[in-house]
């Protein structure tokens, strides 16, 4: 398979580890789980620790296994590199960790997956100030920048209420503003949607979710598009701006998010994690498809107070949804009529999961308010438009007619 030749998503992703020399002619990179590595040339391991060659010296920074998984993750996201965490919040907390410093500033979208935004308060709690915005209209967001604004983070489709950001406005503000755009990716994946083409500097994704696949491995990564300016980002240390000033940012998150922090990916779940991803797209359309029917059957159900999901034409964003993303995604989340107990409709499911992953190939569901946001109080909760009653519903690839027949069944 040719480097240089342009091939499709999944044939890409199925043959990106051979695009390397590869052990024994293995189809997968094999799995490497040796923490140090040793030079027969002191010179050389020298040379590997100072940056001037490529190499690996300890297991907290990448392994073979580990890099393979970076390559085809970068391939995916059409970006120019990426690192791999432990987690999806170690790639979200890398951000923090390596790119600001007390009395910088973020605004972020308030729509936020729960620890992540347990995360950015802990982050105001030590120095940086961050404000919390309606993130569906730029305008708000042009609102609280101030002279000190690093980042504008936002998450594609907001977990668990589905709003969709002003992706394209808030990327065209931060390139005139010369603000680090991040966008956690992980509700569309790189499948259904590339935040590079929004002007997203660097890209979040939660592996451990629709990447990955399967509910057998955590991980997180960043990925680098090459669109931001790494040479006018202030919080660059003196000894990372030997290399090249588009990798700055990447060398800096590599050394203190990696090296110094630790919250590093092993490799058993980088290999779980790149396999998985090969049917990310087979996946995704199938999980899309059973998730747009699922939402309109039960939207159409006199039983159901709301639906919320990008694909309906009722949901706010729709527009913006159908014109960015190839598909809305396997998320969505509804609101029982009132009388209604969400926890005895969960309980009637024969299929659907209580469980508290996404991205799975099981239809996994979970009482939102009582349990992944139950530690934010219901003031906070209420801001971010959930409902007490709210189910969210994460839809894997079953049959649909099965989907359909367990969801409407479910109902009293």
């Amino acid at each position: 398979m040719s480097e240089k030749t342009s091939y499709g998503f999944t044939t890409t992703i199925l043959h990106s580890d051979r695009q390397k020399p590869i052990e024994h002619g293995s189809l997968h990179k094999p799995l490497h789980t040796s923490v140090t590595y040793g030079y027969e040339d002191a010179r050389q391991l020298a040379s590997v620790f100072q940056g001037r060659e490529p190499g690996f010296r300890y297991g907290r920074q990448g392994n073979p296994t580990i890099s393979a998984l970076e390559e085809k993750v970068t391939r995916m996201e059409g970006g120019v590199a990426s690192i791999c965490f432990a987690t999806g919040m170690g790639a979200i907390g890398a951000v923090f960790q390596a790119l600001l410093k007390a009395g910088d500033h973020v605004v972020s979208s308030s729509f936020l997956f729960g620890n992540t935004n347990s995360l950015w308060q802990t982050v105001a709690g030590q120095g940086v100030g961050v404000a919390f915005v309606d993130a569906t209209d730029v305008a708000n967001v042009e609102a609280a920048l101030t002279s000190a604004t690093r980042i504008v983070f936002v998450e594609t489709i907001a977990n668990p209420r589905t709003q969709v950001a002003d992706l394209a406005r808030i990327g065209q503000l931060c390139r005139e503003r010369g603000i680090l755009y991040v966008v956690d990716n992980t509700m569309t994946t790189p499948y259904l949607f590339q935040p590079r083409s929004v002007g997203a500097g660097l890209v979040v994704n939660a592996l451990t979710k629709a990447i990955g696949g399967h509910g057998n491995a955590l991980g997180g990564s960043l990925t680098d598009t090459g669109v931001f300016d790494w040479s006018t980002y202030p919080n660059i240390a003196p000894n990372y701006k030997k290399n090249a000033p588009a990798m700055w940012g990447m060398v800096q998150l590599r050394a203190k998010a990696l090296r110094d922090f630790g919250a590093s990916l092993g490799p058993e779940a980088a290999h779980h994690i790149a396999v998985g991803a090969e049917t990310l797209a087979l996946r995704m359309e199938r999980a899309s498809a059973n998730a747009l029917a699922i939402a309109a059957m039960l939207e159409a159900d006199e039983r159901v107070a709301a639906v919320h999901y990008p694909g309906l034409p009722s949901h706010a964003q729709h527009g913006v949804a159908r014109e960015l993303f190839r598909a809305f995604g396997s998320l969505f989340s509804f609101e029982l009529k009132e009388g209604i107990d969400c926890f005895d409709y969960l309980n009637r499911l024969q299929i659907g999961i209580s469980a508290s992953n996404l991205g799975d190939t099981r239809t996994l569901v979970i009482p939102v308010a009582h349990t992944i946001f139950f530690e934010m109080g219901a003031e906070r909760r209420a801001s971010m438009g959930i409902a007490e009653s709210l189910i969210r519903v994460s839809v894997g690839i079953e049959d649909a007619a099965d989907l359909l027949a367990d969801f409407e069944g479910a109902l009293p």
